[in-house]
């Protein structure tokens, strides 16, 4: 669960601690006050998506910190190598900076966003306003049951049939082609592999011939070099080379050496010079005499890199990739060439994959309407509860459209239906639905959601929107009896959900120094009252509005600890 939640520089929040308790946790105060604030906090450190626009005017960065106690074993903590203390807390932080950096840590540590969200969806789940949007929207409905039936598993092994079916499809369309186009495609193909055939390319013989190119242009200066070289090492007739020059130091140590030992050591250290001086003057004249080349050479040289580089702007910034393209060619071109036989190959292909995708789509189908059902029953038994006894739950299933039937998703399309009245028939919610009944449907499904999955801490912000007298009861009840297994925190303007809490939290605005700020307090019994008092009546508090709201928070109690 989340115990304790510190936020500083969030918006109007320039710095709170909340410490929520197992239960049920709510948070009041007037519209504009902050409450959705907290709320936007403890998403920001679970990884949801945020701004810079969250930064209190005049800070440099916004900082939420969130502890949670209590949690199991989750997968994610084996697979990062990371998780509670010694003392069974886990400690989030995220820093959001000015120019749009976030600093993620856990425990210390630090982590990316993906990685914080990628955990937060398994520690806590916010159901917002905008969920009632996506109850309205059909395309949603699926993965609610999906989600229900816990069909992941099933749904894994379809999408591996219907992946595999689909690149076998996109292989048939790409060799689907009409006549003319074959033809012209044909053509193409045709000629560029006869231009780079014709031009016999060898692989890194661009670079090759680059370098030969430079050595001839520069043929001149290197010879001259080399024969310069030669000369200083070998001499001429009269033999005053380096080579002969050190022949001589050599046998004159040599000579003096018979009468001294250090003078025959410096006659073993010239014959060595003598001896490289000899092998650098055969690798200077080999060098001499490999220097064959004609005055066209350079210009064959020039005009075979002239037709590498016209091919190049064509088929690839290298000899390597215009071969390599040429092979893409010559595959494509059989491809072609053959087209009716690999079609006809896929087209087994194509008809075993679907007999193997529809079959893994009937059994994903088959179970999907049995789940179906048993989600129909605890949606009708939630809303009975909401004080929605009448209304009419059906999950409603159609066959996909199309020629195969198929999508990523199965072969069912899914819709939930409902009928708010007796004798009034079925039609889909967006059609029916008023506000307070969206949100008690919501609820509904979101208990019945949460019950397969391992969260502990349940967030709802204002989802009681709509929701009034007897309905509003009903709705703190069903969220006090979620508590007894979950925590769940709650944001909210009703009276009847606020008395029900095990913990009451007043958001406050004030101002100080010319800013506006926002004060987070946790209520006594005595400030309970007042605050419901205040929800009931508004700012003319009435002894009577007191003593309403000691009623509701007694009524409270005694259902809370089983009394009713």
């Amino acid at each position: 669960m989340l115990s304790l939640l510190h936020i500083e520089n969030i918006a109007v929040i320039q710095s709170a601690d909340i410490r929520f308790e197992p239960g049920f946790n709510v948070l009041t105060g007037e519209t504009g006050a902050g409450k959705s604030i907290v709320i936007d906090a403890i998403g920001a450190v679970m990884g949801e998506r945020t701004s810079r626009d969250l930064i209190r005017t005049g800070a440099k960065s916004a900082r939420v910190s969130a502890v949670f106690c209590g949690l199991p074993g989750l997968a994610w903590f084996e697979d990062n190598g990371v998780g509670p203390d010694e003392n069974g807390e886990l400690l989030l932080e995220r820093e959001i900076q000015g120019d749009g950096r976030n600093v993620c840590r856990i425990n210390g540590r630090p982590l990316t966003v993906a990685q914080l969200k990628g955990l937060g969806q398994q520690l806590l789940n916010i159901h917002g306003q905008h969920d009632g949007q996506q109850l309205l929207d059909p395309a949603c409905h699926l993965g609610y049951l999906d989600r229900f039936g816990q069909l992941e598993e099933l749904l894994d092994a379809y999408g591996q049939s219907y992946g595999a079916l689909s690149a076998i499809r996109r292989q048939m369309d790409e060799l689907r082609m009409d006549e003319a186009e074959k033809a012209r495609r044909m053509d193409t193909l045709t000629y560029q592999i006869n231009e780079l055939e014709r031009a016999q390319l060898k692989e890194g013989e661009d670079e090759t011939l680059a370098a030969r190119r430079d050595l001839l242009r520069n043929a001149g200066r290197i010879m001259d070099g080399v024969e310069s070289a030669y000369y200083a090492l070998i001499g001429g007739e009269n033999g005053d080379g380096a080579v002969s020059l050190l022949m001589g130091a050599e046998q004159a140590l040599h000579d003096a050496g018979r009468y001294s030992e250090q003078t025959a050591r410096l006659a073993q250290k010239a014959a060595e010079v003598r001896y490289a001086a000899d092998d650098l003057a055969e690798l200077v004249r080999d060098l001499r005499d490999s220097f064959e080349f004609s005055a066209g050479d350079l210009d064959e040289i020039e005009s075979r890199l002239d037709t590498i580089y016209r091919l190049r702007k064509k088929y690839g910034a290298t000899v390597a990739e215009m071969l390599d393209y040429l092979e893409r060619c010559k595959k494509e071109q059989d491809e072609i060439q053959y087209a009716d036989d690999t079609l006809a190959r896929l087209e087994q292909q194509e008809a075993k994959a679907r007999k193997e995708a529809v079959t893994r789509a009937k059994v994903l189908s088959d179970k999907r309407r049995e789940v179906a059902l048993l989600l129909q029953e605890r949606i009708q038994s939630e809303l009975s509860q909401l004080d929605m006894p009448k209304v009419r739950f059906q999950v409603d299933f159609a066959e996909k459209a199309g020629e195969t039937g198929l999508d990523a998703t199965g072969m069912n399309e899914v819709q939930f239906l409902m009928s708010a009245n007796v004798g009034e028939e079925l039609k889909p919610i967006h059609k029916i639905a008023s506000g307070g009944e969206l949100a008690r449907i919501m609820l509904a499904l979101k208990n019945v959601l949460a019950e397969n999955d391992d969260v502990t801490t349940l967030v709802f912000d204002e989802v009681d929107t709509g929701v009034s007298g007897r309905a509003a009861q009903k709705v703190a009840r069903k969220m006090a009896d979620v508590a007894r297994c979950k925590q769940v925190l709650c944001v909210t303007h009703l009276p009847q959900i606020a008395a029900m809490a095990d913990s009451h939290f007043c958001v406050e605005k004030g101002e100080a120094e010319g800013r506006t700020f926002t004060a987070v307090e946790q209520l006594s019994r005595e400030r309970r009252a007042e605050e419901l008092a205040r929800l009931t009546s508004g700012d003319l508090m009435t002894q009577a509005a007191l003593q309403g709201a000691e009623e509701m928070l007694v009524q409270a109690e005694e259902y809370r600890n089983g009394q009713h």
